[in-house]
């Protein structure tokens, strides 16, 4: 992280500004936000470049007062990394990013177990019933196939008679 900025502001309506103005002002990520016991207070938190975060600052603390009273701002430049709990907490609410997607293939299912539950008070119908469906036999494509006009091995000729 390269530089912490917040804005703390009277009420979640100015807060709200000041995060819209500072997201949209700079390329800044916004962490979220976090209420103040009392006194209704609300600290909205974002990182990124220095010079981005002190551009989105200074523009969600102009119109933030224009939505209501501005307590506080604070630009910290390449914070310590002991601070980091209390950046990213569980008091910080709002924005989580995405975790990143990833692609999988889906292999096709071999066995499927069907089971329906039955309520205990319905003696008309078993109590479980299972249908397991098995995968198709793989083909061997080196073996031969079978010619269906020829006449059986001598093994089983012997059988019929």
């Amino acid at each position: 992280m390269e530089a912490l900025g917040t804005i703390e502001t009277v009420g979640l309506a100015a807060a709200f500004e000041a995060a819209d103005v500072a997201c949209k002002t700079a390329n800044v990520e916004l962490i979220g936000y976090e209420l103040a016991k009392g006194g209704g207070f609300v600290t909205i938190k974002v990182v990124g470049k220095v010079g981005a975060v002190n551009s989105a600052i200074a523009a969600a603390k102009a119109a933030a007062e224009k939505v209501n009273r501005v307590v506080a701002t604070l630009v910290i430049p390449r914070p310590a990394s002991q601070i980091e709990p209390l950046i990213r907490n569980a008091a910080t609410r709002g924005y989580r990013p995405e975790p990143a997607a990833v692609e999988t293939v889906a292999e096709p299912a071999t066995d499927v177990e069907q089971t329906t539950e039955v309520p205990a008070g319905d003696q008309s119908a078993p109590a479980r019933r299972t249908t397991r469906k098995k995968a198709a036999p793989k083909i061997d494509e080196a073996a031969p196939l079978p010619d269906a006009g020829a006449e059986p091995p001598a093994e089983q000729a012997s059988d019929n008679q």
